[in-house]
């Protein structure tokens, strides 16, 4: 019956569309069709997956529909509110982006509010890095550093709702742009209809001049990055150069500029024929902008970039003119070959070509100025279901970084010592390593999460246990977005994972799937045997399981 609503509805939308139609008006929509949709989602979402939305979702939903952006707090079920305006503006049968900020969240998303959408009748389809396809079906996933089959993205995006993240978004939309025939398109257009962005002022505000780039390989790298490098290590800040941090550039001194030209013997170092300022500008940024375990981590003789607003790594990301060639010279690695920028776009001009946009997020009203002049979208507070609890303290600022610190272990102390979870958020790989080391000299126990591959692997089951009595987990801002942190522990979560650890091996052979790693430097293409680790953290688990539990656990999975 409720299947038959959705067809129904469709139909209703779909006739005063008008045949053909690729754009929507608001007289489409009427309360009629917005009250039985909004119903059917919150039926639907009770049978599907056993949340009726609260009153306050329903409100937010209506907000998301008429093209806004609602700010509600951390904890009110942002996923939840997004499936009835997702499910209302899909029945134009023009295609809905759910845009979140990670792989995990977009799948997750897919996977569990999905369930909603199919229940209802509707397709749900999911693209992420490495993997793409239809929520009920097969996710198609590519080996390591190859491109997702173009087919396979084409059926998602044709799908009337597809989860994905935002930079996924913005590249296909650039290969697009750089498709030589039209069988190499996978959006349905380059006027896509509506989005619903989640954490809507990270991406729209935080990275909104962010450009995204699609870069093609240019000629071989050059000696130069090397000697570069050598004068840039030598070179004295505030008397051969200047650093501005805020807009990210280093200028050279009269007195730099002679102490380079004498070093390299040259007169000119703008002479278009060696290019020698380039060189030396971009070894200057390495040294004094560019940190190691700040901006960029080194694994495996690479470079791997460290994204500054989420603090996950972006593995095959690079930065151009020369600079990651540069940083490259510093840390003594093999220099890659240059590359040339083939397509550009910035968040903020690629989310205005969508005809209509909203978004959610836990702080809005503080930017709704930005919003309104940048996007042309009005904010609206949504109230919270049952008032709030929680006491927000005011900032505290200190006179010095060491202060700060001395000021951080001693509430860290002081919580510990009470069995109060404790969660620290800091904004590098380095400062999160720091506080650690000065726990350990406390004999402190704590569970640390950053950007280093050995801790991504475990990042949900870190969070998920970050709210037991006497934990202390240190963190960059990459965690928490998606996992529920519950006071006493997430035993729900943690269940999952055991089951996974025993089911998994029995239902995975890592020897017969070798997973495939492009290596381009003139050499051909190697496959590279990955091992995938599936068993808990000791540490984490709560308890030991009964001989029982262990036994009916075993014999499930065999």
């Amino acid at each position: 019956q409720l299947r038959e609503k959705t067809l129904q509805l469709r139909e209703r939308v779909q006739a005063r569309m008008g045949a053909g139609a690729t754009a929507v008006t608001n007289e489409v929509f009427t309360e009629d069709i917005v009250c039985e949709s909004f119903a059917l989602v919150r039926e639907g979402s009770w049978r599907a997956i056993g949340l009726r939305p609260f009153d306050c979702q329903m409100i937010g939903g209506l907000v998301l529909h008429s093209g806004e952006i609602a700010e509600m707090g951390t904890g009110e079920g942002k996923t939840l509110v997004s499936v009835a305006p997702a499910f209302l503006n899909a029945l134009t049968g023009l295609g809905v982006h759910v845009v979140t900020v990670n792989d995990y969240l977009a799948r997750r998303d897919a996977e569990w509010v999905g369930r909603v959408h199919t229940f209802l009748g509707l397709q749900v389809g999911l693209v992420q890095s490495g993997g793409a396809g239809l929520i009920g079906g097969q996710i198609a996933v590519s080996a390591e550093g190859e491109p997702v089959d173009p087919e396979v993205k084409r059926e998602a995006y044709r799908a009337d709702i597809t989860y994905i993240t935002n930079s996924e978004l913005g590249f296909d939309f650039l290969r697009d742009n750089l498709a030589a025939t039209k069988e190499e398109l996978v959006l349905r257009d380059n006027n896509p209809y509506y989005c619903i962005i989640d954490e809507v002022d990270s991406i729209l505000i935080d990275e909104a001049r962010t450009p995204l780039i699609i870069s093609g390989n240019a000629e071989q790298p050059s000696t130069k990055y090397e000697r570069a490098c050598k004068i840039a290590q030598a070179l004295v800040n505030e008397v051969h150069y200047t650093v501005e941090e805020k807009r990210q550039t280093v200028l050279l001194t009269e007195e730099g500029y002679e102490a380079v030209e004498s070093v390299l013997q040259v007169t000119d170092l703008y002479d278009p024929r060696e290019q020698w300022i380039s060189f030396v500008s971009n070894a200057i940024k390495a040294k004094e902008l560019q940190k190691k375990d700040v901006n960029y981590i080194v694994k495996g003789g690479e470079i791997i970039i460290i994204d500054e607003f989420t603090g996950r790594t972006m593995p095959g990301r690079r930065w151009g003119e020369g600079l990651h060639q540069a940083i490259e010279a510093k840390e003594s690695l093999e220099i890659q070959n240059e590359t040339v920028t083939l397509a550009s776009i910035s968040y903020q001009n690629f989310f205005r070509a969508y005809q209509k946009k909203s978004g959610m997020t836990g702080t809005a009203a503080t930017e709704a100025a930005e919003f309104e002049n940048i996007y042309g979208l009005q904010v609206s507070v949504v109230p919270t279901n049952r008032p709030s609890q929680r006491t927000d303290n005011p900032d505290v600022v200190f006179r010095s970084e060491s202060g700060k610190w001395n000021a951080v272990m001693i509430e860290i102390r002081r919580m510990h010592k009470t069995g109060r979870p404790v969660l620290v958020g800091t904004t590098s790989v380095e400062e999160s390593e720091r506080l650690a080391l000065t726990l350990d000299d406390e004999g402190i126990p704590y569970q640390l999460l950053n950007a280093k591959p050995e801790n991504v692997q475990r990042e949900s089951e870190i969070v998920a246990q970050s709210g037991r009595l006497g934990a202390v987990t240190i963190s960059t801002n990459m965690a928490g977005r998606g996992t529920d942190i519950l006071l006493g522990g997430n035993a729900d979560f943690m269940a999952r994972l055991k089951v996974r650890e025993v089911l998994f091996p029995e239902i995975v052979s890592v020897d017969a799937e070798p997973v495939g790693k492009s290596i381009v430097k003139g050499k051909k293409k190697k496959m590279q045997q990955q091992s995938k680790e599936w068993k808990l953290a000791e540490d984490l688990y709560p308890c030991a399981l009964s001989a029982e539990a262990q036994q009916l656990l075993e014999e499930t999975a065999a």
